[in-house]
């Protein structure tokens, strides 16, 4: 195994982008924690279950990444980034798009477990999205 941390980050987005399982890329753990634009996560089973209906209900994402910094120290990685993005809700047509702010925390996996075997060292043990807006 000799993924980076901030290879997996990439490729999640890029598995967003293409319409793919995203849960394989969080921690299965009661631990595990999501916060979306409008929602709250806990636990590895609520996440991915919001995962994958939000994989059931939207489409044509546009993921773009402007300042992606992560940082690995010890096992456990620190994900930063603005983002631009949007998609099409399949329920009623509207897109919706959003600038938005990541924040997460990566954690690498032991080489005999199953997410190992998969080809991922590291996973997402807490991911934070938020909307960025200017207070005025």
């Amino acid at each position: 195994m000799s993924d980076r941390a901030e290879t997996v980050v990439r490729d999640y987005y890029e598995a967003l982008r293409a319409g793919e399982p995203l849960s394989p890329y969080f921690l299965e753990d009661e631990s595990t924690v999501k916060f979306g634009i409008s929602e709250s996560l806990f636990g590895f089973e609520a996440v991915s279950e919001a995962l994958q209906e939000q994989t059931e209900t939207t489409s044509g994402w546009s993921v773009e990444s402007h300042h992606l910094v992560v940082t690995e120290r010890d096992g456990v990685a620190t994900v930063a980034d603005e983002v631009t993005m949007a998609w099409t809700d399949t329920r009623d047509g509207e897109r919706r798009c959003f600038e938005t702010r990541w924040s997460g925390t990566l954690v690498r996996v032991p080489e005999e477990s199953t997410a190992a075997d998969d080809g991922r060292e590291w996973l997402f043990a807490t991911m934070h999205v938020s909307a960025a807006h200017e207070l005025s």
